[in-house]
């Protein structure tokens, strides 16, 4: 219930989403409030004096000085508990569908919905005994949320202590109290349902390395600049660049736990087709519906702005919960731009001194604030079990005209260590996903972890692929001016090794049946045959073929079309072609 008890204080000001209250010098900075006599979800985000300043989620046209403002005393949180899978959710957590029910396809303003259902009933089955001493995140039950995740109730992270009662096994709705916990500070009721404000990062125990990948099954990604679990990782691109087709398969085919994907800002028709094909798409893993294990905050950029910069915040609090459970969660953000130009636009209105592309002094800090949420953690048990959980940011950038030296993206490569990105020319060719492999990088270093795969050495053939790729670059300088011809044969055999390792190995269909994903078994042998042909290529050359033999054997065609031909488990296959390699060649 809202309480009245400071109704005195009053709306002075309005400029936008951004509105000024005077008497509030009993309110804290970042309570969440109610604005005007419809109730309108907001947050304090200055304070002066007896004056606050307001940034309000929700259109204010209509409102009037002289309306009453009421805060609730607490920071803009989430509800965290069962039922946050499969649900779609606006900025600040509303669900969607809840939202309609109350006011048709248009969302009407002051509405105040959980952020899940606290009628619903949920199977609890306890793991925790009275007696146990329990720590922050200690599990005191489990309750099967959806097909694929069971949901871990924890005891909250403020709390620790003995555990005096704990509920029987059956079924139990969110706000029923399950556990209590005896604490220095007297007797702890523990419901399932907890509140966690967004701006505060949920703490981590004990940060463990990012050495282990996230595997995507894209080539380019797996192979040249790989992502760690728990890192920090952006995809900038201009429009048609392919950010959102990117996302969809990072999302669909990583091997993480769980999604929170996060449309922050783009444009009605892109999220309205991310909320079509993320219910229908199933699961490859599973053969499950992908949304048994992904929960989707929509925020287009015809919704009030304040909400798309809180949306960030509250899908980073939702991956940090199941991260606790221990579940590698990803969290995908497209697109940070918009989120950043929120930013820019608030900051207008609080009239703020601007920095580069009038974007606020402050930006650099709040995209800091952000990456730095990513992480791999280590949660140990009271008794001694540990489990370990990671939250893996990706974050896509909308430079305008594709314009990396733009603000957004140079901050944001402060704070990634992985960076992918994406090329106009590469996707005008149709070259898919269009990552330049020359502009991105991955400075986490996996090689350990690969080194277990296969007997091949990840690191030897990336090194040495890379390195092709490289003097392929430079000598495209030369052939613009002079053409192919007139380059020596072991250059021009760089030339063609270059071109398969573009259009065999790194270029990938999304739509393929075949190609969609690739196993690292799969994509180390890809690459070890296009180097053994390169490597026996220059071979043949020294002892007398020529270049026009070289390429024009059927061999070639069969190295091009491997990644179709040759299926994700057939990889004794790629031993064959090694053969008609070696035996075509003469060597």
């Amino acid at each position: 219930m809202m309480s009245t008890e400071k109704a005195e204080s009053v709306i002075i000001r309005i400029n936008g989403p951004v509105v000024m209250a005077d008497a509030m010098g009993y309110a804290n900075l970042g309570d969440q409030v109610k604005v005007g006599h419809e109730g309108l979800t907001g947050e304090i985000i200055s304070l002066e004096n007896d004056v606050a300043t307001i940034q309000v989620y929700e259109n204010t046209i209509g409102i009037k000085p002289g309306e009453p403002v009421v805060t609730l005393g607490i920071p803009l949180s989430v509800t965290l508990g069962p039922g946050i899978l499969k649900s779609i959710y606006d900025g600040i957590q509303r669900p969607l569908h809840k939202l309609e029910e109350q006011s048709g396809r248009f969302i009407g303003r002051g509405l105040t919905v959980s952020g899940i259902d606290v009628e619903a009933k949920w199977e609890f089955t306890p793991v925790a005994k009275v007696g146990d001493k329990v720590a922050a995140l200690s599990v005191l039950g489990t309750i099967p949320e959806t097909s694929l995740i069971v949901h871990k109730v924890m005891v909250p992270p403020n709390i620790s202590g003995e555990l005096v009662w704990v509920a029987d096994a059956g079924e139990y709705a969110v706000t029923d109290v399950v556990a209590k916990i005896k604490t220095d500070a007297g007797e702890k009721e523990i419901t399932i349902m907890q509140h966690w404000p967004i701006r505060t990062p949920r703490p981590a125990p004990k940060r463990l390395p990012p050495k282990i990948p996230m595997v995507t099954g894209q080539r380019v990604i797996d192979f040249l600049f790989p992502a760690a679990r728990g890192g920090a990782c952006a995809i900038p691109g201009g429009f048609g660049t392919g950010k959102t087709v990117t996302q969809h398969q990072l999302a669909k085919w990583s091997d993480v736990d769980i999604i929170v994907y996060v449309g922050c800002g783009e444009r009605g028709n892109e999220m309205t087709q991310v909320l079509d094909e993320f219910p229908s798409l199933i699961d490859p893993h599973t053969n499950k519906p992908i949304m048994e294990r992904t929960t989707l905050i929509a925020n287009t950029s015809n919704m009030p702005v304040t909400a798309r910069e809180a949306s960030i915040y509250t899908g980073l609090t939702l991956a940090e919960y199941y991260r606790d459970m221990g579940y590698h969660v990803a969290m995908m953000a497209d697109s940070s731009s918009r989120w950043a130009e929120a930013l820019r636009e608030i900051s207008g209105r609080l009239e703020e001194m601007p920095a580069e592309e009038g974007y606020p002094a402050y930006l650099a800090s709040r995209i800091g604030e952000v990456y730095e949420r990513a992480g791999r953690v280590q949660i140990t048990e009271t008794n001694g079990d540990v489990r370990e959980g990671s939250v893996t940011i990706i974050g896509a950038v909308s430079p305008p005209g594709g314009d990396f030296s733009e603000p957004v993206v140079t901050h944001t490569k402060r704070f990634v260590r992985t960076f992918w990105g994406l090329d106009r020319d590469l996707a005008s060719a149709r070259h898919f996903p269009s990552i330049n492999w020359l502009t991105s990088y991955s400075e986490y270093d996996v090689s350990e972890w690969w080194e277990g795969r296969s007997d091949l050495s990840w690191k030897d053939l990336r090194e040495e692929a890379m390195g092709i790729l490289k003097e392929d670059d430079r000598l495209q300088n030369i052939v613009k001016l002079i053409g192919p011809d007139a380059l020596p044969d072991r250059q021009r055999i760089i030339l063609e090794t270059a071109r398969m390792i573009k259009e065999a190995f790194l270029q990938q269909s999304a739509f393929s049946d075949v190609d969609s994903y690739c196993p690292v078994e799969k994509q180390l042998a890809m690459m070890d045959v296009i180097l053994y042909f390169h490597e026996q290529a220059n071979k043949s050359l020294a002892s007398g073929q020529t270049l026009h033999h070289v390429i024009g054997l059927e061999v070639v065609e069969d190295i091009y079309r491997m990644k179709e031909a040759i299926g994700q488990t057939e990889i004794e296959k790629f031993t064959e072609l090694k053969n008609e390699i070696e035996e075509a060649l003469g060597s």
